[in-house]
């Protein structure tokens, strides 16, 4: 597929070209990535410096208590990286009884935190640079402060807006009683030290020592559940890619528990309908994509979990035939009500990388609503998720909540590979269960349409909210807006930046000579793509 370099959406802005790249959603953050691949490092050490500047240049997404995963390609292949953690083994439905849902804020909604485990196994398995040397930016970044920027600002506001009354939150990110506006300076010594720490025992101190016991003892005066012992046994683990050919490459994504499955059952689907003969935004276009989505998550929102309490194998969901008979479920005049439920908001950081070895990796962590729990463990600048939430209380679910278990995951790192699996692109859109679906309208433009990275993410998305219920970004044709309405779709037009509801997106991809990368980075964040 010939690259289409135009760019016919509002910014109309050009993807950036370098032999040497990194696309996130934070200009400081990007720039910590591009200086580890200046100082001789691989795409890996940028991918991991990058994450460490983001825990403090956007809180508002990711934290140094959040979950990751990654997938990294190199000579020998592509390497899954699963990083979520597990819940405290305390946990069982009995501990919820009386919760019509899993908690959201406080405690009850942590599970343990994984990122720190990613960084330092990244590191250790494929880095160039000392470890404790990826974590100069952002160690920098928070004790001597930065300036806050627009959308952090006002995702601030509202995090603290909703978890101001959470222990240790108004203490760390409400210096003064709120939240710094844009262009102030932020700075957190905790947060530093922390991240010393964690540079200088290559994360055992986070599992294992000062930091460990510090989570465990607020948590156990707070009546959470987390212990020492959790956090101990805690471990990564590389788990490999499941994919699907698409177009005329092959997109993967990381098995159960992450959400990347429904992506790769819709573009199967997509497969079995023929899409590709109309125009990328024409109405038969979108609203293939539509179905084949609600299809894939329906299926999800009932199949998908911790791998080892699945009762089919993502092999099952992922069956050509399978797919092929769900397609055929798609009426291509009418908008189907396949019954799943309302996907729910959530925030996540991404990241690409990539350097002129071939290296590439696409890296995703995140505190899954925001700043995650709302919990901040007092002086040490941690912030942690609420994974928790992600199971289900509902009786003999797959995604029941258990002691030691991993939830359902929305956030989910993508890979695309030419059919003879040589590298092509490393992307992801963050932005809750917004993912899967953001994954879906970037394969289809740029891998069966030949859209180049920026045109992809600046184009206007959709996300489907349960029943045969739409949302559209203002950027669509009206003339299918209103396709869509006649076709049964119940649309609402969502103004405003799309932070959350629409996701953003980051790309890195080969050009057709192999030796350079192109990227975009979407214009609803703060975000950019470095280069040299």
């Amino acid at each position: 597929m010939t690259t289409d370099w135009t760019n016919p959406y509002p910014s109309a802005r050009s993807a950036v070209l370098g032999r040497n790249m990194v696309s996130t959603s934070h200009p400081l953050a990007a720039q910590a990535g591009i200086r580890m691949l200046l100082e001789g490092g691989n795409a890996v050490d940028a991918a991991i410096a990058t994450a460490m500047a983001l825990t403090v240049v956007e809180p508002t997404g990711c934290g140094i208590g959040s979950d990751a995963f990654a997938i990294v390609s190199t000579p020998d292949g592509l390497h899954g990286l699963n990083a979520s953690g597990r819940s405290p083994a305390a946990w069982s439905p009995d501990r919820f009884k009386g919760h019509t849902a899993m908690p959201q804020k406080g405690w009850e909604a942590v599970t343990v935190p994984g990122a720190v485990s990613a960084w330092v196994e990244l590191s250790k398995r494929f880095g160039k640079l000392p470890f404790a040397r990826l974590a100069a930016p952002a160690i920098d970044y928070a004790r001597n402060g930065f300036p806050v920027s627009p959308v952090i600002a006002r995702l601030w506001q509202l995090g603290g807006e909703r978890l101001g009354d959470q222990p240790g939150f108004s203490d760390c990110f409400l210096p003064g009683g709120r939240a710094p506006r844009a262009g102030e300076i932020f700075r957190s010594a905790g947060h530093a030290a922390t991240l010393e720490a964690i540079a200088d025992t290559h994360g055992e101190a986070f599992y294992r020592g000062e930091l460990a016991r510090k989570m465990a003892a607020h948590a156990k005066a707070h009546g959470g559940a987390l212990t020492e012992d959790d956090l101990a046994a805690h471990q990564p683990f590389w788990c490999g890619t499941i994919s699907r050919g698409f177009a005329d490459a092959v997109v993967h994504e990381i098995p159960p528990n992450g959400q990347g499955i429904a992506a790769l059952m819709a573009l199967g689907m997509l497969e079995a309908l023929g899409v590709g003969k109309q125009p990328v935004d024409h109405i038969d276009t979108v609203h293939a994509c539509i179905e084949a989505m609600k299809l894939a998550l329906a299926d999800t929102y009932h199949h998908n979990a911790d791998i080892d309490h699945m009762r089919v194998t993502p092999q099952d969901m992922l069956d050509s035939a399978y797919l092929a008979e769900r397609a055929r479920l798609i009426d291509p005049n009418h908008a189907g009500d396949p019954g799943h439920g309302a996907p729910r908001p959530g925030g996540t950081v991404y990241l690409a990388a990539a350097d002129a070895s071939g290296m590439m990796i696409s890296f995703i962590q995140s505190n899954y609503m925001g700043f995650g729990s709302g919990v901040v463990v007092p002086d040490t600048g941690i912030s942690l998720q609420n994974r928790g939430h992600g199971f289900t209380l509902e009786p003999g679910h797959v995604n029941e909540v258990a002691g030691g278990k991993r939830p359902s995951h929305t956030i989910i790192p993508a890979f695309a590979t030419h059919a003879d699996g040589t590298p092509l692109m490393a992307f992801g859109v963050m932005g809750g269960p917004m993912q899967s679906q953001g994954h879906v309208q970037m394969a289809v433009r740029v891998l069966l349409y030949g859209q180049n990275p920026q045109a992809a993410a600046d184009a206007p998305r959709w996300r489907v909210t349960g029943g045969r219920g739409v949302a559209l970004e203002p950027g669509f044709d009206p003339a299918v807006v209103e396709g869509l309405r006649a076709r049964g779709h119940d649309v609402t037009i969502e103004p405003g930046d799309g932070v959350f509801a629409f996701g953003g997106a980051q790309l890195v991809k080969r050009t057709a000579c192999g030796t350079a990368y192109m990227g975009g980075s979407d214009p609803r964040k703060d975000g950019q793509v470095v280069a040299f």
